[in-house]
Formats: structure tokens, C-alpha cells, sequence
């Protein structure tokens, strides 16, 4: 299979790192306009393929991935265009909220359009994509699109109007997640603890909780209510956390977005 990434930014880099570190996608072909950038993926990954060239890069390509900011994307379709075999390649969008539909309306109605959103731990295989098929994609593609997402982490298949909720959770959730991390550490600093091992010891906390999770099945609150005890000091933090509103203020950071 030939991969074809436009796009070599922060997203896009990171997918390109974790189907390259796989070594389960031999042809991957990087466009993107920042020479020193493509050098850089060139030392570090000598089998890929680079140009500054979008027409030369979607050539006989099997998959088109597009990752390059939304108000990009009509310039990038409209420069490919006329080279793009629509009955053959499957083209992806990557960019958020840039849907199948406007897929189809730049390129034709008629073709093997995706829109997925994953985030940028797809270079360590543990991204969380969420997958789109549009109207006229085959189920043959689908296979393909998730096969090649699978390799950077976990996919879900869902209906379109799900993944900007999904990129809420996942993509964005991701810088949630850090900011929980940056408070732990505080706090633990504020307690006594060097930064360094505040870090150490809420990274491998949040590493915990999620082994934990995957091994068991357990609702996340089965498992707080092993670690919580009548009068104890977990209930009164957990306690805590309800006072200041934690539960709504995640709430309303995952639906913020989509307003």
C-alpha cells in the first residue's frame, strides 16, 4: 500500500512517526511545504518518502491522508484535484470539522471519503481515533482506514456527528488530561515533593488507574470504592473535589467545543 500524508505538523507528524516506528506501512510519501521539517523526518525515518510537491505526492497513491488546518484544506483539494483517481484512492480527511460531505462537495459526490479525528499520541501506538465513512465508501475501505489507524492506537467506527464529540473526549481530552496532571504535581510539590517526582508519581498514578480500568472492566467507581473508607482521608478528597464542581467543570470543558 502507498500512503500519502499532507501534512507534517504536530498531528500529522505524529502519525507519520507511529505508522513509520511500526514498520507495518512500507510506502509512506510526506508533503509538506517546510523543507526543514521533511529533512528532519528524513534523518529520522530514511525509508520515507519526502516532497514539497502535493501533485507529485498523491500520484498513485492507495490512501490520501489529508492533516493540514481546515481553512487549508479547499486549497490543498483544489491543487490535487485533477490528479486524484476518485475511483480507486480513499481520501481522509483529517482535519476538524471538515467533513465526507465537504469531501464531497470539492472533489465530486462520488468517492471513498473518510473523516477521522485521532490526537497526537498516535507516535507511541496510543492514540484514539475516531473513524467516519462516508455515504459512498465501501465497507472494503473501511477495513483499510481502520486497519491503518489501528496500527497508531485504538479506533472507533462512528456516525459523523459523533467525532467532533469524540475529538472533544480524546484530542482535546488529551490536554484535560495534562492539566489534572500539572495540578497533582502542584499540589504534591506544595506537600513536600521535588517536581521530578510529583511528575513520576502522578504519571504513574494516572498509569494505574488506567491498567486498572482495562484489566477489570470495572466502572470507575467500583474502583473508588475500593480505595474509599468510611471517615477516611480518600472520601474527604473525593468530598473535596464535588465542592469545587470537579465533575461539572470536565463536563462542560468535553461540551465547550461544540457550542
Amino acid at each position: 500500500m502507498k500512503l500519502t500524508v499532507i501534512g507534517a505538523g504536530n498531528m500529522g507528524g505524529a502519525l507519520i512517526k507511529g505508522w513509520a516506528k511500526s514498520g507495518k506501512v512500507g510506502n509512506i510519501t510526506i508533503a509538506d511545504k517546510n523543507e526543514a521539517l521533511l529533512a528532519q523526518f528524513k534523518q529520522d525515518f530514511p525509508a520515507l518518502q519526502t516532497t514539497t510537491d502535493n501533485i507529485e505526492a498523491v500520484k498513485d497513491a492507495d490512501v490520501v491522508v489529508l492533516v493540514v488546518k481546515p481553512w487549508l484544506m479547499k486549497l490543498v483539494l483544489a491543487e490535487v484535484k485533477h490528479v486524484l483517481n476518485l475511483e480507486k484512492q480513499i481520501i481522509v480527511s483529517d482535519a476538524a470539522n471538515f467533513t465526507t460531505s465537504m469531501l464531497e462537495e470539492e472533489l465530486g459526490a462520488a468517492g471513498q471519503y473518510f473523516y477521522v479525528i485521532p490526537n497526537i499520541a498516535a507516535e507511541f501506538g496510543t492514540s484514539m481515533s475516531f473513524i467516519a465513512k462516508g455515504a459512498t465508501a465501501s465497507d472494503a475501505s473501511l477495513k483499510v482506514v481502520e486497519d491503518l489507524y489501528a496500527i497508531d492506537g485504538d479506533t472507533l467506527v462512528v456516525g459523523e456527528n459523533l467525532v467532533g464529540p469524540g475529538m472533544m473526549m480524546a484530542s482535546c481530552g488529551i490536554a484535560y488530561v495534562m492539566r489534572y496532571i500539572r495540578a497533582q504535581m502542584e499540589g504534591g510539590c506544595e506537600m513536600g515533593f521535588y517536581p521530578q517526582q510529583a511528575k513520576q508519581i502522578a504519571l504513574q498514578t494516572m498509569q494505574g488507574a488506567v491498567s486498572l480500568l482495562k484489566a477489570t472492566g470495572w466502572h470507575p467507581e467500583e474502583a473508588i470504592d475500593k480505595v474509599t473508607t468510611p471517615g477516611g482521608v480518600t472520601i474527604k478528597g473525593l468530598n473535596e473535589l464535588d465542592h469545587a464542581g470537579f465533575n461539572s467543570a470536565v463536563i462542560r470543558s468535553l461540551k465547550a467545543g461544540l457550542k
